[in-house]
């Protein structure tokens, strides 16, 4: 469902009326489009401490045009303010900061910057996890990196989004990776976010089929975010085998001879379904996606023992029970990626949907309780919570609660189901190995939860 204010305040008409009027007016995203090559198609300033030079290294893979500015020994030309290009992309490396004092260097570097920043521009700062940090100085002022990031995602505009990564001293690999997802449009959705880089052996290949020779099972895939997660992995170079319930057996069949995949019509509910889908992969999988899940909406005093019980089955108790199987039969590859979909709902909690909330917080436990096991065989398992995204499902919620659910975010609209999928292929990547036992939100820095 297409967003009439979205469109209507960025009109010659609307944005005169809503400027007028205080009210807010949400910028259109840049979003990725087939046939691009570079994650950033304009200016990229690079500044701060030691990893600052390795983003260096290899800066001219990810644009045509990178500055300095306030970097130590960097030798990309530097960027004066008033004469350089509008900036499409920032990366500050806060890692070297060792006490509260040297804080400062942050609004040294980014102040004189972010008024010169494009539209859709994407800022990283990049920091060491402070719990392995050993003084406690250096921990805390690392520790104020969260704070500091996600109150300046709040204060971009322009459709503009802020992450922080916490680096590793063995992940100094796959900063590549991550910025690569982190700086392009692929993460135009995503904003104020923290996440922690590992170590990780594998690396991509070939970064215009990052997903060549993997094999991906997509579960509710028929329609809706299953779908466009099943067209982005095939993009991305995966072959594809589509599950969804068997009274979605027409759209799912179609889709999969559209994407040249296998459709697996299958109720992950039933009590046989660990033992037939592994049948059906035969020879394994590299990437699972559990998208399944279901709403049965009922405040608490409500609730039947019905609702509660199959969103349960479906979105909780189906992704641990196969996951489970496929990992101990050896049909989840060694080195594979499993990621489950969470929700926001699942962190902030949501009136009428304790058994949603619930099931959606399970995933997250999930995964954070799954990875230690899982990285015994190089697999790891990731959550990405989605916040409100235009689908068929929330274009039939009241019109209140809709426009509540797109302008109660930082960049304030809806998402897309390609958003989701753009997160949920990057951490199905062989590099994202990177990444485990954690959630990743695709909500527009939403301003419920954390």
């Amino acid at each position: 469902m297409s967003d009439r204010y979205l469109g209507f305040a960025n009109s010659s008409l609307g944005r005169r009326l809503v400027d007028a009027l205080g009210l807010p007016r949400p910028a259109p995203l840049e979003r990725w489009q087939s046939g691009r090559l570079r994650p950033v198609e304009g200016a990229l300033v690079i500044g701060g401490g030691p990893l600052a030079n390795a983003v260096e290294a290899f800066a001219a893979r990810l644009t045509d045009t990178c500055y300095s500015y306030a970097g130590q020994g960097l030798q990309t030309p530097p960027w004066v303010a008033g004469l350089g290009p509008k900036l499409k992309a920032l990366v500050f490396d806060a890692s070297h900061l060792s006490d509260s004092g040297q804080l400062k260097q942050l609004r040294e570097f980014f102040q004189p910057l972010l008024r010169s920043l494009d539209r859709s521009a994407h800022v990283v700062i990049l920091g060491r996890p402070p719990e392995a940090v050993q003084d406690p100085a250096a921990s805390v002022a690392q520790r104020a990196l969260e704070g500091f990031s996600r109150s300046l995602a709040k204060e971009l505009r322009n459709g503009a989004t802020a992450q922080l990564l916490y680096v590793g001293e063995d992940a100094h690999d796959q900063l590549e990776g991550a910025l690569r997802f982190f700086l392009s449009p692929k993460s135009a959705f995503v904003s104020g976010q923290v996440l922690r880089l590992q170590g990780c052996e594998r690396q991509v290949q070939d970064w215009t089929r990052p997903l060549g020779g993997c094999r991906a099972l997509v579960t509710g895939a028929a329609r809706g975010i299953g779908a466009s997660i099943a067209e982005t992995l095939v993009r991305d170079g995966a072959e594809v085998v589509l599950l969804d319930v068997p009274q979605a057996r027409k759209d799912l069949e179609a889709l999969a001879a559209r994407l040249g995949g296998q459709a697996l019509a299958l109720d992950i509910c039933a009590a046989d379904a660990a033992e037939r889908l592994q049948a059906s992969l035969g020879e394994g999988v590299d990437v699972v996606v559990h998208n399944a899940g279901i709403t049965r909406d009922k405040t608490l005093a409500n609730m039947t023992p019905e609702y509660w019980d199959s969103v349960m089955a479906v979105n909780l108790d189906a992704p641990q029970v196969l996951t489970q199987a496929l990992f101990d039969a050896g049909t989840l590859r060694s080195g594979g990626r499993v990621v489950l979909l969470a929700s926001v709902s699942g962190i902030a909690g949501n009136r009428g949907q304790t058994n949603y909330a619930a099931s959606k917080a399970g995933l997250i436990g999930l995964a954070q309780a799954l990875a230690p096991r899982l990285a015994e065989r190089g697999v790891t398992i990731n959550a990405v919570a989605p916040g409100f995204i235009e689908t068929h499902m929330t274009a039939a919620m009241p019109v209140g609660l809709r426009e509540a659910g797109r302008r109660l975010a930082s960049l304030g609209q809806g998402g897309r189901p390609q958003d989701v999928a753009e997160a949920v292929a990057w951490l199905g990547q062989p590099g994202s190995g990177a990444v485990t036992g954690q959630v990743l939100r695709v909500c527009g820095q939403a301003l419920m939860g954390a």
